[in-house]
């Protein structure tokens, strides 16, 4: 299978996960420079370009984003989250792991959310982590009720939800 073609089944699996929370996205060509090449978020909505997408697997950290913040901020969120609200620098950790769970739940290999475009470097040291069973941001997580607490540790990466409410 040609890199096209696993790039569009990726694709179609995320879509399909997405709409199924629901978390709104939009195809549409992009103009402008955008944190992440082909993605930004406007007003809570997923803008996703994907002839400029590096990586089916950033729309899935992007949409982290959103899963993680409560409802009735997604819609405040549009372009770099951080940028626009320092708080949410603490949350990077947990949309990590969550785009890591995701990916895993519908079938997509870890690589490709977290690939060598893209963490700082430090993609490689990022998946030997969880594949360690070390995962940074599981707390945040639990505490957000997205995922089991301590003594059902075990079952991530099951997500009790996929949405925060």
């Amino acid at each position: 299978m040609d890199n096209k073609c696993k790039r569009d089944q990726f694709l179609q699996r995320i879509y399909i996960f997405l709409d199924s929370l629901p978390i709104c996205y939009t195809l549409t060509p992009m103009t402008t420079e955008t944190f992440l090449p082909g993605i930004k978020i406007q007003h809570g909505t997923l803008l996703i370009d994907t002839k400029k997408l590096v990586s089916p697997g950033d729309i899935l950290h992007e949409a982290g984003h959103i899963a993680v913040s409560l409802p009735e901020d997604r819609r405040c969120l549009s372009n770099n989250i951080t940028t626009n609200n320092k708080s949410k620098n603490g949350e990077e950790i947990a949309v990590m792991l969550w785009s890591y769970a995701a990916a895993l739940h519908i079938g997509i290999q870890p690589e490709v959310v977290f690939h060598k475009e893209g963490y700082k470097g430090e993609h490689i040291w990022i998946l030997e982590k969880y594949r360690q069973q070390t995962f940074m941001g599981l707390p945040l997580l639990q505490w957000m009720g997205l995922t089991y607490m301590d003594r059902e540790q075990s079952n991530f990466p099951k997500m009790k939800k996929w949405l925060r409410i």
